[in-house]
């Protein structure tokens, strides 16, 4: 028989410290990309703990199964393990102090889906099927899932579905929204290398500026998104990283632009990065340069399955209640590369609220920001969610 609401609620707020303990180490060790040793080692000596066999299915990607009654159903269940370089300023007792940080809530899921496998152990003569745990790194890169999913993640046993929660400061501790249909942009990052010729400042007439090449290439990119694509048609084009010179008295010989290309389009985003190669091939070209434009990493638009979604919403009612689950159909200009998954299987992709400033003043601040706090009394829920919602769906 399954758990009551109130049974797994309970059991999951009686390994709040331990789902504490895993957020705060990692935490407090951040590492960054496609390599994190330290991250893999504790995730796989904690699911060891918990009796599982996990298993590292690519460079720092693991995978762990848990089945009660074998009937043949599968359901995957994903957390991202990377940070961010950024130096962390949110004065916390275990604030990271290795120059990276876990601004993001990368730690939090992680930590929930430990969590959540302690939970599915204490019941898993009630899984009526199989749950796939699934770590995965670089997310920010956008080459984690791409790199499991290569690595045959959906295979061995293959789910029929995927679930995967991230916390949002901003939104009310507990709240869980759950978007239907595309809810989040594809990302593409760019970079663009300009090159010149260097000379002394006192006489630029005998080099090439390349700074000044990609300020006229940076100003023309503004046109884009206001004079050549719809109104209609969510877009947005940002530079991020702009880099060139060493002494304020020399015209360096090369300049760097990077960004990102945002839309819900795939379509879409091809023609605007075609626009920006050509933007700054001509304009390097007016000025006497040149300019190389390449494509650094991208994830696709998300889009969750609307039926599956509504069903986790249903069932994350039952377990908080109808007043804190937000079901909606449109999506914000954020990215995530869960979305690889959303075109291989029906998937959800579900967000979690981690405090606002109304509820603590260390609340809200923007995701990716130096003194962003997530509130930790969401944890429990967290683990409890990615248990009822693989505990119900396969019982279906």
């Amino acid at each position: 028989m399954q758990p009551t609401v109130q049974e797994l609620l309970s059991s999951a707020q009686e390994i709040k410290q331990e789902i504490l303990a895993d957020r705060r180490t990692i935490h407090q060790n951040p590492e960054v990309g496609t390599h994190l040793p330290a991250t893999k080692a504790y995730v796989m000596k904690r699911l060891i703990e918990l009796g599982y066999e996990p298993q590292e299915l690519c460079e720092s990607g693991i995978v762990a199964t848990i089945t009660g009654k074998d009937t043949g159903r599968c359901m995957l269940l994903r957390a991202d393990m990377d940070a961010l370089r950024i130096q962390e300023q949110t004065g916390l007792p275990f604030q990271s102090e290795n120059g990276s940080m876990h601004a993001c809530g990368h730690d939090m899921h992680t930590a929930m889906l430990l969590g959540a496998a302690k939970l599915l152990r204490n019941y898993q003569k009630q899984i009526n099927g199989t749950v796939k745990l699934v770590f995965q790194p670089d997310e920010e890169g956008f080459t984690g899932a791409k790199s499991m999913l290569q690595a045959g993640v959906l295979n061995n046993p293959k789910p029929q579905i995927g679930l995967a929660l991230h916390v949002n400061s901003g939104t009310p501790s507990g709240l869980i929204l759950c978007g239907r249909g595309t809810f989040m942009a594809g990302c593409t990052l760019f970079c663009i290398a300009v090159h010149g010729v260097g000379c002394h400042g006192a006489m630029p007439e005998t080099g090439v500026d390349p700074l000044n090449i990609a300020a006229h290439i940076y100003l023309s990119l503004q046109e884009l998104i206001s004079r050549e694509i719809s109104a209609k048609q969510p877009a947005v084009v940002t530079i991020g990283h702009m880099q060139g010179g060493q002494a304020p008295n020399i015209i360096p010989q090369s300049a760097i632009l990077e960004g990102t290309i945002r839309t819900f389009d795939r379509d879409l985003t091809a023609r605007i990065m075609q626009r920006i190669e050509a933007i700054a091939k001509c304009t390097a070209q007016a000025f006497r340069g040149s300019a190389e434009v390449t494509e650094l990493a991208s994830a696709p638009p998300l889009v969750n399955d609307p039926d599956l979604v509504n069903q986790m919403a249903d069932f994350a009612q039952q377990l908080v209640g109808e007043q804190a689950v937000y079901r909606l159909d449109e999506g914000g200009m954020g990215s995530e590369d869960f979305a690889s998954y959303t075109y291989e299987l029906p998937c959800a992709y579900l967000l979690l609220g981690a405090g606002t400033p109304n509820e603590n003043p260390l609340y809200g601040k923007p995701m990716h920001n130096e003194k962003v706090v997530f509130n930790e009394d969401v944890l429990p829920l967290g683990a409890a969610l990615h248990t009822w919602c693989a505990l119900n769906w396969l019982s279906q």
